[in-house]
């Protein structure tokens, strides 16, 4: 699969080495860095995008700031892609009004869009875009890149007799990288202090996720993010605790 990440800093560059280091080897992954600069209001979009760009099959946009998610569908057209990935870590980079318009207009084009809130929400079959809301999808190019990247999912192999983690493998990874992160901490580590300690690694990694509240969620996408790969824990680390019952003491006269 061809890949062509849109990028314009830090946040972007990071999912770019990640992508490179420990995606599939028959990936190919070409950078365009996008203007540092554009106006509040675009009128030409197509004036900002290059004549030429590589052939591409997706589209993986990481912009850090509100245009450039209107220059995605003159980078489909240059590139030929079939699909786009357009992060949402920061609603002041892609607001969700931006964000339906942008599906529609891909849509118009027949190119697959999905537009994840946050990023490693993503799935091979849905991602999420606010609290209880999810939007399902189906697309080949997008899944198999799912399939690698998007929401954290590990396999923890744990002691039942010591009720130690005795390996973590990532079985997908978060773009950025950090579920790679939290899993090497957490081997060594006993069941009853696992899932806090994946909610302190996934903070120190550290996540680039937004850290203002989100009115979609009530709460900032920092700790969504930390959420999913909490629950991912949470859920094998279960049979593993002891049940603990309470007795009613004697009723007082």
């Amino acid at each position: 699969m061809r890949i062509l990440a849109v990028i314009s800093g830090e946040y972007g560059q990071r999912h770019v080495a990640n992508l490179g280091r420990y995606g599939p080897a028959a990936w190919t992954i070409d950078v365009w860095q996008a203007p540092a600069v554009l106006p509040l209001v675009i009128d030409y979009p197509e004036d900002y995008v290059p004549d030429t760009l590589p052939s591409t099959d997706l589209i993986l946009a990481c912009g850090e700031q509100r245009g450039i998610a209107e220059l995605l569908p003159d980078v489909a057209r240059v590139t030929a892609a079939r699909a786009v990935i357009a992060a949402i870590d920061n609603e002041a980079w892609l607001p969700r009004g931006l964000a339906r318009q942008l599906r529609g207009w891909l849509e118009d084009m027949r190119v697959a869009c999905v537009t994840p809130k946050p990023l490693c929400s993503l799935t091979e079959s849905h991602y999420m875009i606010g609290r209880r809301r999810r939007i399902d999808y189906t697309d080949p190019l997008i899944a198999e890149f799912a399939h690698y990247f998007g929401r954290p999912e590990l396999r923890l192999t744990i002691d039942p007799q010591a009720r130690h983690i005795t390996a973590a493998e990532v079985a997908r990874d978060t773009v950025c990288g950090c579920a790679r992160h939290v899993a090497q901490g957490l081997v060594g580590l006993s069941v009853d202090e696992a899932e806090q300690k994946a909610g302190l690694l996934h903070h120190h990694y550290p996540c680039l996720a937004s850290m203002g509240i989100d009115a979609d969620y009530g709460d900032t996408l920092m700790h969504i993010s930390g959420n999913l790969i909490k629950d991912n824990v949470r859920q094998q680390l279960t049979p593993f605790k002891p049940v603990q019952y309470m007795a009613p003491g004697n009723r007082s006269d």
